[in-house]
């Protein structure tokens, strides 16, 4: 299907950047009698599948929604497994994931996880850096609002200190300070999990993406459910606004 498209399709194409909203891990594991750590142990399972089927695709940039500030409003017990859920998705998946030459990057406020996570969330972004090939983005202890908030507050600082004209402020020079500076804005996002919202993730680089959604839970989305979004991201005409 996918070759099918590139090579016939007068749409968008494939897309550059994809962004995942990777939802309903909880309701999965609660429709099979499963506990909610099982649901998102098995949506941990799902990402690196679908990693390497963005290898296959020629997906440049994968952005997934791994953990909101709004998550850690959860249960405290519920928080601490997720926080050792990726600290051991770190530390599991470094060696093959710097072997398949993905560089792993991270969005987010990362000061505010776990010690043991963060640590383990750098030391990933850092044995990864030097790839070249997929550009796995991992948006964690995120919210676009606060990204937004911090972007404001330091360009009033620029702008302040002098070292920014306000007049010159333009859309590329307030990318320049979100999370996402230097990365291009995902041209698809995918939400799984039947529900149809953005939920506080990449409001402002979102603002021209393409929108593809499913009833399908996270840990059920695999590489036939991604090429059909593909497919239909390849066969939409992009008007931006126009």
């Amino acid at each position: 299907m996918i070759d099918s498209v590139r090579a016939h399709s007068t749409g968008a194409g494939m897309p550059r950047h994809v962004a995942i909203i990777m939802d309903g891990n909880r309701r999965w594991a609660a429709e099979r009698g499963l506990s909610s750590i099982e649901g998102h142990a098995a949506g941990g399972r799902r990402l690196r599948s679908v990693v390497r089927a963005a290898m296959r695709f020629g997906v440049e940039i994968l952005t997934v929604y791994a953990f909101s500030e709004e998550n850690r409003n959860r249960a405290p017990a519920d928080v601490a497994m997720l926080m050792d859920l990726l600290r051991s998705f770190a530390e599991r998946e470094l060696d093959s994931l710097r072997r398949e030459n993905v560089r792993v990057t991270a969005i987010g406020r990362l000061d505010a996880l776990p010690g043991p996570t963060c640590e383990a969330i750098r030391a990933l972004c850092a044995a990864t850096a030097t790839n070249d090939g997929l550009v796995l983005n991992l948006a964690l202890n995120y919210g676009a609002r606060r990204e937004l908030c911090d972007a404001i507050r330091a360009l009033t600082a620029d702008v302040a200190a002098g070292r920014l004209d306000p007049a010159s402020i333009d859309d590329a020079s307030l990318s320049g300070y979100l999370y996402t500076a230097g990365m291009p804005d995902p041209d698809l996002v995918i939400r799984t999990g039947g529900e149809l919202r953005l939920s506080n993730f990449m409001l402002y680089q979102s603002a021209y993406a393409e929108l593809w959604a499913t009833n399908v839970r996270w840990p059920d989305f695999d590489e036939t459910l991604f090429e059909e979004a593909l497919g239909s991201f390849a066969s939409r005409q992009r008007r931006f606004g126009t």
